[in-house]
């Protein structure tokens, strides 16, 4: 501001406000040039207060109002992404594992090949995760990452659910009986678990022509074959028995086979009773026969795959793909394994060597059969009824009715018909 001349004349500047104090009589002229920045005294003659100097960002202090807080900066937004991607690629790893196991050659690994037997669970548990992802969606600052780990967990879930659904969720269907037919049935007992009774009805209920039984001793074996001749269905029994804890009596070290006469004569071949060529840990028992032309049985039993014994578990598979070389064979029993550890192992198109599952070709494949104390829907189906191309599957059923027997496992039953005849 122009002010005419005078002595008298002071100026007060103050922060909102200019105020002039004249002589008396003077008068004044002005114009508004301020300059903004231009530097004055306040009335009294003290300089104005000046702000504080602006703390520098190299400070560590705080930063003014005009400069991003740290957790929306550029830099931990980039940190924020890579977190995000790290998290999404493993996600998406382990759904993989969990869903293509073969693809890494993990399915006989531990712990692996323990979670993957129980498929159904597994694919629920996806479908859960799936859904809580969705649910974490509603949260603005995890949306993204939520909604991509939503999609892998999906898709995971969904080809899970899919696969045991090819393989067969179970029928209620069971075909009649015909002269040329062959019923199969397969139990592992818990020993002393599930009486004789109980056994025998069952079988003759079912018009069982081959009855498997793993952890049943031959006394049992023997009792259950009396029985059914009293109700009108003879059987021959025999079986193979070895290691320290069968002299003991732990009943899993016994696998008994009860084969109807009109199949002719068999024998348990000599490598089974002394356990030369055998599985590992508890017996399985190879009937060929001996008069007839009746199949090669072999009343399978392999070791579980606890992580002590995994290396056996593995021997006991390929033992057991073995006995499946030649033709016109029938295997069955507690295989401690699904369908997903078999994958490799078959060949010419086959399940385990050149026999195929019979309850996965029937609509049973999906049906859990151990334990019993779990729904059939989400157990491990780990007993199976297995044929060479000699045999046509033309029905199965995994029993339900009989989970409160004593076992852990449940039985299972498939009808066989000769291919081609």
């Amino acid at each position: 501001m122009q002010i005419g001349r005078s002595e008298e004349s002071t100026i007060a500047w103050h922060p909102s406000s200019v105020s002039l104090r004249l002589a008396p009589g003077r008068s004044v002229h002005a114009r508004a040039v301020l300059p903004v920045r231009a530097a004055h005294r306040c009335g009294d003659g003290t300089p104005p207060a000046r702000r504080p100097p602006r703390p520098s960002r190299r400070s560590g202090s705080t930063l003014p109002a005009s400069v991003d807080l740290p957790d929306g900066s550029p830099r931990v937004d980039r940190v924020r992404r890579l977190l995000g991607f790290l998290v999404a690629l493993v996600v998406a790893a382990g759904a993989a594992v969990l869903t293509w196991p073969s693809a890494f050659g993990l399915e006989r690994t531990f712990p692996l090949a323990q979670i993957i037997s129980f498929r159904a669970a597994l694919a629920a548990v996806l479908v859960a995760a799936t859904l809580l992802m969705l649910l974490f969606a509603l949260l603005r600052p995890i949306r993204a990452l939520a909604l991509v780990l939503a999609l892998i967990l999906g898709i995971a879930g969904g080809v899970n659910v899919a696969l045991l659904s090819g393989r067969g969720l179970g029928t209620e269907g069971f075909p009649a009986k015909t002269d040329t037919s062959l019923r199969v049935m397969t139990w592992n007992t818990a020993g002393s678990a599930t009486s004789a009774e109980t056994i025998a009805q069952f079988a003759v209920g079912m018009q069982a022509d081959v009855v498997t039984l793993p952890e049943t001793t031959i006394d049992t074996g023997a009792e259950v074959a009396e029985l059914m001749r009293g109700m009108g269905q003879p059987m021959w029994a025999h079986h193979a028995e070895y290691g320290e804890y069968g002299i003991t009596g732990w009943d899993a070290t016994s696998t008994t086979v009860l084969i109807r006469p009109e199949l002719g004569d068999y024998s348990v071949i000599q490598s089974s009773l002394d356990g030369s060529s055998n599985t590992s840990t508890v017996p399985s028992a190879v009937a060929m026969p001996v008069s007839g032309d009746g199949p090669i049985i072999v009343a399978a039993h392999a070791v579980a795959p606890r992580e002590e014994y995994m290396p056996q578990w593995r021997s006991d598979l390929q033992w057991l793909a073995d006995q499946c070389a030649s033709d016109n064979v029938i295997l069955a029993g507690d295989f401690n394994a699904t369908l997903d550890h078999m994958t490799g192992m078959g060949v010419d198109g086959g399940t385990l060597g050149r026999c195929h599952d019979a309850a996965s070709e029937s609509g049973n494949g999906g049906v859990g059969t151990w334990p019993t104390d779990a729904p059939a829907l989400l157990g491990a189906p780990i007993d199976h009824v297995m044929a060479t191309p000699d045999w046509t599957v033309s029905g199965s059923v995994v029993m339900r009715s009989l989970d409160g027997s004593g076992s852990d496992h449940r039985p299972i039953v498939v009808q066989l018909e000769r291919t081609g005849g």
